[in-house]
């Protein structure tokens, strides 16, 4: 018998969606939803992200932070905010989104309008089951100058360069950081707990 592993995401992909429909489909849906949307030229992707998904995006989200306060950054945190552009016919609701370079920009504001404000800094994605649109390139699109992806088992880093992103070493805001010391830190929580794990990636931090 065949050991099957239970998905991390639901994913259901729609064509030929204009622009207008897209909004519409954002006001009829509102807010209170766990279900996050993509769009990019036409294409729509509608995910639900399950256990596996969340799990990997809070944890994620705990080093950052950790990573950020460390470092005495000032950050705002954006969630899985809308980032939308019509320009480009692009619309992205990533995992978690972060401030961090442009954080005073938008510090204080209860709403921010993407033809002035600038994007978030940082975005993560998990990407376990593979999306149908190829979301770098929508990250592109909307200018979005770092992205974090999580596959399951490892995580790449981006950077925005000439409109396209280029694969690094190490995270760009955080040089200090590559990619084994967040898996590590990932396969810590599941045997030493979170709060153990992020005590322990904090000395880290601060011995670098």
């Amino acid at each position: 018998m065949v050991a099957t592993s239970p998905p991390a995401e639901q994913r259901v992909l729609l064509q030929n969606i204009s622009w207008q429909l897209f909004e519409s489909l954002l006001e009829e849906l509102g807010e209170n939803r766990s279900t996050r949307l993509a769009y990019h030229k036409g294409k729509l992707e509608l995910m639900t992200p399950l256990w596996e998904h969340e799990n990997s995006n809070r944890l994620i989200d705990v080093l950052i932070i950790t990573l950020i306060e460390e470092l005495n950054l000032e950050y705002n945190l954006g969630g899985s905010m809308r980032v939308k552009r019509q320009d480009m016919a692009a619309g992205k609701e990533p995992d978690s989104c972060y401030y961090i370079q442009n954080e005073a920009r938008v510090r204080g504001k209860t709403e921010l309008d993407f033809t002035v404000d600038p994007p978030p800094d940082l975005a993560l994605e998990i990407d376990i089951t593979s999306s149908s649109l190829n979301q770098l390139e929508i990250y592109a699109d909307l200018g979005i100058p770092e992205v974090w992806r999580y596959d399951g088992s490892t995580i790449h880093f981006y950077q925005l360069q000439a409109k396209k992103y280029v694969e690094c070493d190490c995270s760009p805001t955080f040089p200090i950081l590559a990619a084994p010391k967040v898996i590590e830190f990932l396969d810590q929580c599941k045997t030493l707990g979170v709060t153990t794990s992020s005590n322990q990636f904090r000395a880290w931090v601060r011995n670098q």
